[in-house]
């Protein structure tokens, strides 16, 4: 596999872990600090609570989203060692299951009045689909041209 294309995979799945981790941080006090500036560039419809089950769904939230960030990079570092076809099946379906979050995520940030959450959702997709778009086993197949 193309060292360079699994890099900036590599990379990527950091970012959504790292994001999982600020996440997380919001289920203290004392380590909110990075969530509380994050819902400040948000920016909702009204003021947070810092109540229990608040703080319980962040850390939850952030558990999900460290998980989500480390299972793609699994499959990036397993996807070098199985035959093409097989590879990018994997991201097809990986690209689905993306594709699904944006949708719904940027769809209930809106409706809650957090649209300004789409944002980072249409950086982070775009991000993904640029480098899903290079993966070397379709430039193999002259499906994309390499970058």
């Amino acid at each position: 596999m193309n060292s360079k294309w699994q890099a900036q995979m590599q990379i990527w799945c950091g970012a959504v872990m790292i994001f999982g981790l600020v996440l997380i941080g919001g289920a203290f006090e004392v380590t909110s600090a990075g969530v509380s500036g994050l819902f400040a560039i948000l920016a909702g419809p009204g003021p947070i609570t810092w109540d229990p089950a608040f703080r319980f769904s962040l850390a939850l939230m952030g558990a999900v989203t460290l998980g989500w960030g480390a299972t793609v990079l699994a499959v990036v570092r397993g996807t070098s060692e199985v035959p093409d076809a097989q590879s990018l099946a994997l991201w097809r379906g990986i690209t689905v299951a993306l594709l699904l979050w944006y949708i719904v995520d940027s769809g209930l940030s809106i409706a809650t009045g957090f649209w300004r959450n789409v944002l980072p959702n249409t950086v982070l997709i775009g991000w993904y689909l640029l480098l899903a778009a290079r993966h070397p086993a379709r430039a193999r197949q002259g499906q994309v041209a390499q970058v």
